[in-house]
C-alpha cells in the first residue's frame, strides 16, 4: 500500500527563510523553515492524506526518521551516543521528568545520521582535525593569549583534544575564548583560509560562544549536490549552512558542545565523544548512474538517490519505505497503485511493497530500514 505524506516545516531559529520554499516552488513565508519531518516520531509525525498521521499506521515502530533540512545559521555542535551508552544514560536519568532541561537522554537508542546535499554547496563541521594541522591553524592567530594557551594544551601528552574541548566548555576559559575570537578578525592563512572564514561567520552569529573555538578544532567540510557524509556515534559535528536530505535512527539523544543556549553537560559529552582525529569520508555519486547508494553500517536505515531522465527505474525495497521527491516530476508505483509526488512531499510504502518503480524526470530519495547487524 502507498500513502501520501506531508508535513509543516519546523521553525527553528537556525532555519532558512528561502531554501525550502525555493525547492517546493512557493513563496517564502518570511519565517525560518528548518526541517520537514517524514516519519512517525512522536514529536511531529508526518501527515497522511486521509487526515491521520503516520504513527497511526506504523504504531510508532519506524526505525528511521527522514528529513528535509534547511540551515541558514549553524546548528549546535553535538555528538550522539552508542546504543549501549544511550541505554545506560536513559536508565540513569529515569527519575527526571521528560521535559527536564538537564536531561541528556530522551530515549534508549543511538542516533547515527546521514546527510546528502541538495544545494550546490552544503557546509558542515565533522570530526576532529589532526592536532598538528590545528596547531598550524592557530599559528595564524599570532601571539594571541588565548591561542598560545590552546596551543600549549594541544602540545601536552594524553587526550589533548578531549582536554581542550573540556577546558573550552568549562566556563573557566572564557577570557581565552574571547581572545581567540577577537584574533580571528585579523587572522590569515592560505592553507586554512576557508576554515578561518567559516569560524568568523560562526562567531558573528554566536558572539562569545566557546563553540566558536571548538569549531576551530574540527574538520570543515563542503559538500556539493548529491554528496553525503555519515556521522556515526561519538563523532562531533555541526551543520553550518545549506539544504539537504537527512536520515537518522529514530532517536532524540543529543549531547551538545557549543553554539547553543541549550543545556551542555560537558562530562557527559566527553564520555561519549570519540576524540581520535580523522577526516569524515565524503560519499560521491557516480556520474551517469540512475541510482546512488550511500552505504552505512547500521541497521536503522538505508538511503538511495534516484535520478530520473524519462526511463522507469525499479528499486527493490525491504521493510517500510519512503520516496521523497526533491525535484522535477516524479511518480511512484507499487503493487497496484501509482502516485505523483509533489516536490518536498513523500510517499510511504508499507512492508508488503517489495519493489517500487519511479517514473518521470527529476530526483527522488528512497529510505528504508538498513542491513541486519550481527
Amino acid at each position: 500500500m502507498l500513502l501520501s505524506l506531508s508535513n509543516e516545516p519546523r521553525d527553528y531559529a537556525w532555519g532558512s527563510t528561502s531554501l525550502l520554499a525555493t525547492l517546493e516552488g512557493r513563496e517564502p513565508t518570511g519565517a525560518p523553515e528548518a526541517e520537514v519531518w517524514f516519519g512517525d516520531h512522536p514529536g511531529d509525525p508526518a501527515d497522511v492524506s486521509d487526515g491521520t498521521t503516520l504513527d497511526a499506521v506504523t504504531g510508532g515502530t519506524l526505525p528511521y526518521l527522514l528529513k528535509l533540512l534547511a540551515a541558514a545559521d549553524p546548528l549546535s555542535i553535538q555528538a550522539h551516543p552508542t546504543i549501549a551508552q544511550a541505554r545506560a544514560g536513559w536508565a540513569r536519568e529515569a527519575g527526571l521528568a521528560a521535559d527536564d532541561p538537564s536531561r541528556n537522554y530522551r530515549d534508549d537508542n543511538h542516533k547515527p545520521e546521514l546527510i546528502v546535499a541538495l544545494s550546490d554547496r552544503f557546509e558542515a563541521l565533522g570530526g576532529l582535525r589532526p592536532v598538528a594541522d590545528t596547531v598550524r591553524l592557530l599559528d595564524s592567530l599570532g601571539s594571541s593569549v588565548g591561542a598560545v594557551a590552546l596551543r600549549e594544551r594541544l602540545s601536552a601528552d594524553g587526550d589533548v583534544l578531549g582536554d581542550a574541548i573540556g577546558w573550552l566548555l568549562s566556563g573557566t576559559a572564557q577570557s581565552e575564548v574571547d581572545d581567540i575570537i577577537a584574533a580571528l578578525a585579523e587572522a590569515s592563512s592560505e592553507e586554512f583560509d576557508a576554515e578561518l572564514a567559516n569560524a568568523r561567520t560562526i562567531a558573528e552569529r554566536n558572539p562569545g560562544d566557546p563553540g566558536v573555538v571548538v569549531a576551530l578544532l574540527m574538520n570543515f567540510i563542503v559538500l556539493r549536490r548529491g554528496e553525503g557524509i555519515f556521522l556515526r556515534a561519538g563523532l562531533l559535528h555541526a551543520y553550518v549552512s545549506g539544504l539537504g536530505v537527512e536520515i537518522m535512527a529514530a532517536s532524540d539523544n543529543v549531547l551538545r558542545g557549543g553554539l547553543t543556549p541549550k543545556h551542555i553537560d560537558v562530562p557527559e559529552l566527553l564520555s561519549v565523544l570519540d576524540t581520535s582525529p580523522a577526516k569524515v569520508p565524503v560519499m560521491t555519486p557516480m556520474a551517469g548512474d540512475a541510482v546512488t547508494a550511500y552505504p552505512v553500517d547500521v541497521s536503522d536505515f538505508a538511503l538511495r538517490r534516484v535520478t530520473l531522465s524519462g526511463e522507469p527505474v525499479a528499486v527493490d525495497v525491504a521493510g517500510p519505505a519512503m520516496v521523497l521527491s526533491t525535484g522535477g516530476d516524479v511518480s511512484v508505483s507499487g503493487i497496484d497503485q501509482e502516485m505523483t509526488i509533489p516536490v518536498g512531499a513523500a510517499v510511504f510504502a508499507t512492508a508488503d511493497e517489495k519493489s517500487l518503480t519511479l517514473t518521470g524526470t527529476g530526483e527522488a530519495f528512497i529510505a528504508m530500514p538498513g542491513i541486519t547487524m550481527p
